[in-house]
């Protein structure tokens, strides 16, 4: 019954969502303040509507309800409880519908939050997120129905796939979504606008926090993702730059680079059209990274399904709302005049090369992912784009942002001087110039990777700190540091982090050891200073997973410091293994263990690693949402209309 219920309300927020994309455009164009008042109780009834039928679902999975397909597909009675919940978005339908409630949410969110909104501008983008609701509705009810019963239920289900059967990919789909889905606001924000005729500074502050959000989830979800790459498959690594990565990397990028784009369009009414473009195609990005992970076009690990029917519904919906909001660009972005004026050294320019260097990273990243299918499709050819090519192609963009990121922030707006306004980072430079020439010295015999990345991360994290203390004034810096507005401590914690997450990155990437070999229980060995010894081997029997359990003891001018337990686990429902490492976690370095077959001699094959830095990658990432969270905070960002100074220009009204 439950079920049943679950599915006509989903049913009902489809026609929900039907009447909210059409009755306040027409009452937004009309004037007609009783249609536009439709928009907000049918954002909240939709929103509830599609939280129920998630419900249901959820309640089938947690209570093993067998009678559905979804859960015979994908869960299992003696699955512990946090994968039976989880279950419910490791799959193509569940993982669908957990899409359409983030979407929903949103847009409940814009009622909620949204009252200094005009009300025609907030009636249409209420209209414009309904309309994208009105789509995914279709594509569930039509193709991925997660509710489909079972004329025969069988005793248990198939269980879950192994690999999904972790917290940190239990927690990465949902932050993943949340971003991914929260750029539906900026999309909706910029099409409202271009229909509104109202793009200027009031508009400007209206869509950054909703950016500011969903770059925020984004960045939880990759950094989950990662970090579950890490220690779960067993291959030590940290990106891959598999397809699905990408297609969560891509609209991160976007979603940067609108972020500091916006900050424009509010402070100086400048780069009016670049900011709708963009708003248009983070959104846009996120609809080919679903396109990516759900049509089958391009093979990865990550990928929930393999039906061209699929594929060709989402592509419609990308073709359909880029097509459209793309073509009411071009339509009125001549329109939109830039007012302010700014020189080549300012700030403004600062955020405009930023701006360039986001997105053309962003365009290298998405041609190495759909040049394979480009070549097999024109070409007839086989072929994968790897690591190498993005390190090469993607690394040189990022090296400049890094470089520029402390200067820019530092310039005054309108007009600077590149002298005076390095002077302040002086000491953040000569820092960063004696780390990289200390990591050039340590090591010996190997490239300039660990050296310029050392010296970059230092440059971000101290920049970012003296742009903190020059905001503070000349006289009583620490009171007034204090009493700076979140947004700039937000901002100051973000840039620091990414800082973080350089210095981890390339002190993993340059000064890794690896190493490989067969290893007799009681045999110690040695890995970049640490002895190793396996001291024993046993088969144990998990909830739903039976695993071989190594022993390790790791030590150090001996003293030992911990002991590791890497695992081979098998599911016997799923019939597939999966490979547990076992790391010993430090703050300046991990020592990661896996254990593998057994050898005809008796021993064990063993990869283990020494990692620097390692941890610094994720730690940088937290402090990274955590900017975002401060600035979310800012009061400036709750009551956005304060910004609405001036009456609506750029477009013409209608």
């Amino acid at each position: 019954m439950i079920t049943e219920l679950g599915h006509f309300a989903l049913i009902l927020a489809f026609l929900v969502a039907i009447v909210q994309a059409v009755i306040p455009l027409i009452g937004a164009h009309k004037r007609w303040p009783g249609w536009m008042a439709v928009a907000e109780p049918a954002a909240n009834a939709q929103f509830l509507l599609t939280a129920f039928a998630f419900a249901a679902l959820t309640y089938g999975f947690v209570t093993s309800d067998f009678s559905l397909q979804l859960v015979v597909l994908n869960s299992h009675s003696l699955k512990p409880m946090l994968y039976k919940v989880s279950g419910v978005w490791g799959n193509h339908e569940g993982s669908m519908l957990l899409w359409v409630l983030i979407l929903t949410l949103f847009g409940a969110c814009a009622s909620w939050f949204g009252g200094n909104l005009p009300p025609t501008l907030r009636a249409r983008v209420l209209a414009v997120q309904s309309a994208v609701a009105v789509a995914f509705f279709a594509f569930i009810l039509f193709t991925s129905n997660p509710f489909i019963r079972l004329a025969m239920p069988p005793m248990d289900g198939q269980d879950l796939n192994p690999l999904l059967q972790d917290p940190g990919l239990a927690f990465h789909p949902p932050f993943l979504y949340l971003g991914y889905v929260g750029l539906s606001m900026t999309f909706s924000f910029a099409v409202a606008a271009l229909i509104e005729g109202r793009v200027d500074a009031a508009w400007g502050r209206w869509v950054r926090p909703w950016t500011l959000a969903a770059w925020m989830f984004l960045t939880v979800g990759i950094a989950l993702g990662s970090w579950w790459a890490y220690y779960e498959l067993g291959w030590g690594g940290f990106w891959f730059w598999d397809p699905v990565e990408n297609a969560s990397f891509m609209p991160w990028l976007i979603a940067a680079a609108l972020l500091h784009s916006a900050i424009v369009v509010e402070k100086r009414e400048a780069l009016k059209s670049w900011t709708i473009l963009l708003a248009i195609m983070a959104f846009g990005f996120s609809l080919i990274g679903t396109f990516i992970v759900r049509s089958g076009v391009i093979t990865s690990v990550h990928a929930f399904a393999n039906d061209p029917e699929r594929g060709v519904f989402i592509l419609a919906i990308l073709a359909v709302f880029m097509g459209g909001a793309l073509t009411l660009y071009a339509a009125r972005a001549s329109a939109m005049e830039a007012k302010g004026i700014f020189s080549m050294v300012s700030r403004e320019s600062a955020l405009v090369m930023n701006n360039i260097l986001l997105a053309v990273s962003c365009f290298v990243v998405f041609i190495g992912t759909i040049w394979p299918l480009v070549a097999e499709l024109v070409m007839g050819r086989k072929l994968s784009v790897g690591a190498p090519f993005f390190n090469m192609a993607f690394t040189p963009f990022m090296v400049v942002l890094a470089i520029l990121l402390p200067l820019g922030s530092i310039m005054s707006w309108k007009r600077a001087q590149v002298v005076r306004s390095l002077k302040p980072l002086v000491p953040a430079l000569v820092l960063s110039v004696a780390i990289m020439g200390l990591a050039y010295a340590v090591q010996s015999g190997r490239s300039l990777f660990g050296p310029i990345g050392m010296f970059l991360g230092t440059w971000l994290i101290f920049g970012a700190l003296v742009d903190l203390w020059q905001r503070a004034g000349r006289k009583d810096k620490l009171a007034r540091l204090r009493r700076l507005p979140r947004a700039d401590l937000g901002k100051a914690t973000a840039h620091a982090g990414l800082g973080i997450v350089f210095l981890g990155v390339s002190g993993l990437m340059a000064w890794e050891v690896e190493d490989i070999r067969v290893v007799q229980v009681g045999e110690p060995f040695e890995v970049a200073g640490f002895t190793l010894t396996l001291d024993r081997v046993e088969n144990v029997e998990g909830p739903n997973y039976l695993s071989t359990m190594g022993w390790v003891t790791i030590a150090k001018e001996g003293q030992v410091i911990s002991v590791v337990n890497p695992e081979k686990r098998t599911y016997p429902v799923a019939r597939m293994p999966t490979t547990e490492a076992g790391i010993d976690n430090g703050f300046l370095r991990d020592v990661y263990v896996v254990i593998g077959d057994a050898q005809d001699n008796g021993g064990w094959a063993v990869r283990s690693y020494y990692k620097p830095l390692a941890n610094w990658i994720w730690g940088g990432s937290i402090l990274m949402a955590l900017g975002g969270i401060l600035s979310l905070t800012d009061r400036r960002y709750r009551v956005a209309a304060g910004a609405r100074k001036r009456k609506p220009e750029g477009v013409p009204a209608e």
